[in-house]
């Protein structure tokens, strides 16, 4: 089997500062909503990769990579150089636990996510499996700048299909704004300012929750969701909090 299957840049979004999409042509083996696969280039003569999920349902093209640009970082500045009709490398087959068919049955799907971790949310809500399971569900995004909130016709797009099921919920930690939450997801839970916004209750009975973004939030939200009385999922002992790190 190749390493390495070759897709072409249909094109490239540049959403704010640092934060860019591209949309790649490929052919890949079938994923499941919130896998990754591995984006690659050749940098001075080497293959350099980094995981993405993708942010596309597995029946939509082409497929959709949200992702930041990072200092220091020998793939990403490349990344945003790419435009239509570049070559750019993939894994063809994906990878990843964080998905639905990981989370066992509730009431309420919890999705947080920091950043660009968003992606992997979104392929998720874009299919019909939350929408069968479950009878409410909750998109919580944090940034730091309002201008970090990224795709948000598709987010209202969810909104819309799905009225009266679906909550969003933006968290915006360093600037002030009248829509959002402000501070970080580990505080909205502790103070109840999550819950209130969405106006369901965290419950071990009722909730699930998937929590997606850099290891540090990752960490500190899985604490405040313990000292609610939620724990980890695992196969063998379940729970009600999936995790993945992202960054």
């Amino acid at each position: 089997m190749n390493k390495w299957a070759e897709g072409t840049v249909v094109s490239q979004k540049h959403w704010s500062g640092q934060l860019y999409s591209l949309q790649v042509e490929a052919e890949l083996a079938p994923f499941e909503a919130g896998q990754f696969t591995k984006l690659a280039l050749a940098v001075d003569g080497e293959m350099v990769a980094r995981p993405y999920s993708f942010v596309n349902a597995p029946n939509e093209k082409p497929y959709d990579f949200y992702y930041l640009v990072l200092p220091g970082n020998p793939l990403t500045p490349q990344l945003c150089k790419l435009g239509a009709g570049d070559a750019i490398y993939l894994t063809p087959h994906a990878s990843g636990f964080l998905t639905l068919s990981e989370v066992p049955p509730g009431e309420h799907l919890w999705l947080l996510a920091t950043g660009t971790a968003l992606g992997p949310f979104l392929s998720i809500l874009k299919t019909e499996a939350p929408w069968q399971r479950f009878e409410r569900v909750v998109l919580v995004h944090a940034v730091r700048h309002a201008a970090e909130l990224c795709y948000q016709e598709q987010i209202q797009a969810l909104a819309a299909k799905h009225a009266g099921r679906f909550t969003f919920v933006p968290v915006v930690s360093r600037e002030k704004t009248d829509f959002a939450l402000g501070g970080r997801i580990p505080k909205a839970i502790a103070d109840g300012q999550l819950e209130a916004r969405a106006g369901i209750g965290l419950t071990a009975s009722s909730s699930r929750l998937m929590v997606c973004g850099n290891p540090e939030m990752v960490a500190d939200t899985v604490h405040a969701l313990q000292e609610r009385g939620l724990k980890r999922h695992r196969r063998r002992d379940p729970g009600q909090i999936a995790v993945e790190n992202y960054w």
